[in-house]
């Protein structure tokens, strides 16, 4: 499928598709949750990746999340959550001011 088609598809704008980008680029994002969000699969992200993307760049990008149980949700273990930042609180109990 050629990117126009894939753009025209699924209607995306230069931020979404940015986004997708940035998504697909974190190891810990897994492809169901690009689908869940934009209704993109793993197919058309690869080929977004590979048109937003330098050769070798994507080429390295392609050997490092190709089988990799992070970027798919069943391969995933019990034990791998969502990435947590340390300074995060819980909704509830967010004592951080915003400055």
């Amino acid at each position: 499928m050629s990117i126009k088609k894939i753009l025209q598809k699924h209607q995306l704008t230069d931020r979404s598709l940015g986004r997708i980008v940035e998504m697909a680029w974190e190891d810990r994002t897994p492809f169901e949750a690009i689908r869940a969000q934009f209704g993109v699969t793993e197919a058309e992200v690869i080929v977004i990746m590979k048109h937003q993307m330098h050769l070798r760049n994507w080429k390295k990008w392609r050997a490092r999340v190709q089988g990799r149980a992070t970027k798919h949700q069943k391969l995933r273990g019990h034990g791998t959550g969502r990435f947590k930042a340390s300074r995060q609180k819980d909704i509830s109990l967010n004592k951080i001011s915003k400055k």
